[in-house]
């Protein structure tokens, strides 16, 4: 389900996981008792998923897999591809089988496709906003807790990157780590006796002051923090690609365009997964 182009999918075992929660959370004890009593057990249905508004797809493994958990006789067919941009009334993806295993997991599916084609569509919107400046849009760790490689794949179907997936895969050493530590030069020095050849190193600055002492150091990366387009362009400027440059900060669908345009390397914007509204889907039985 997973276009060329986008990169890396969902594994499986995440998957099955996650899903497994999530109907375990739904049916508790007594299982799905208004379907049980409506719903003859020989019933058999078909039904539609449709988007009910336009948006860009993710999550479709992650439907197939709810309904699948629910009942192995349930037929998926996913007509669109995750990362595809769809308009309204389009249809997502096709099921048939048993009526009560499709309306049990009906809203866990839709749970999860709807939050991940949320985060899709909202991260088209700040790509589509910065195309021909060379930045790179990237998603934060601002992510819903057990939920975080779910929204981070649905920042990739919306055309983003993934900046650090967790505290444990790159070193971001940020203000309070400064303080901490007593002072930038230490908690660099300590950083690297800790990473790995393979961990980089970034430091997040606030003024073009400790850019200039952050340069000194030579790390990977620098988180230029809430400054602005004109603060933005004499930091690029100053770092003359030293280093990759990443503006941070109240970023916006209506600044992005200007911090992009300022040269930065990477825009990473928190509101992708903390604040993208779901994207309303719909399933529905067909004769």
């Amino acid at each position: 389900m997973t276009p060329s182009g986008l990169s890396g999918s969902l594994p499986q075992g995440l998957i099955v996981r996650a899903v497994a929660d999530a109907l375990a959370e739904d049916l508790g004890l007594a299982g799905d008792i208004t379907t049980d009593a409506t719903v003859p057990a020989s019933a058999m249905a078909q039904a539609v998923f449709a988007a009910r508004k336009p948006g860009v797809i993710s999550g479709l493994d992650v439907a197939a897999a709810t309904f699948a958990t629910v009942d192995g006789r349930i037929v998926f067919e996913a007509v669109a591809q995750d990362a595809a941009r769809v308009e309204a009334g389009a249809i997502v993806a096709r099921l048939h089988g048993p009526a009560r295993g499709i309306l049990t997991g009906e809203r866990v599916a839709l749970n999860f496709m709807g939050r991940m084609c949320g985060i899709a569509t909202l991260t088209r919107a700040y790509v589509d906003a910065i195309a021909g400046t060379g930045a790179v849009i990237v998603d934060t760790r601002k992510t819903t807790p057990g939920l975080r490689a779910f929204e981070k794949y649905a920042v990739r179907c919306g055309g983003g990157m993934n900046h650090r997936v967790g505290l444990f895969d790159a070193i971001l050493i940020k203000d309070n780590h400064i303080v901490a530590a007593g002072g930038l030069a230490a908690a660099i020095a300590g950083a690297r006796a800790r990473a790995g050849h393979l961990v980089k190193i970034e430091v997040e600055v606030d003024t073009l002051a400790q850019l200039d002492e952050v340069m000194a150091h030579k790390v990977d990366v620098v988180l230029l923090d809430n400054m602005t387009p004109a603060q933005l362009k004499a930091a690029v400027k100053r770092v003359g690609g030293a280093m990759i440059t990443e503006a941070s900060g109240g970023v916006s669908l209506e600044s992005v365009r200007g911090i992009a345009e300022a040269g930065v390397d990477l825009i990473s914007v928190g509101a992708l997964t903390h604040s993208a509204p779901v994207l309303d889907l719909g399933l529905d039985f067909v004769g």
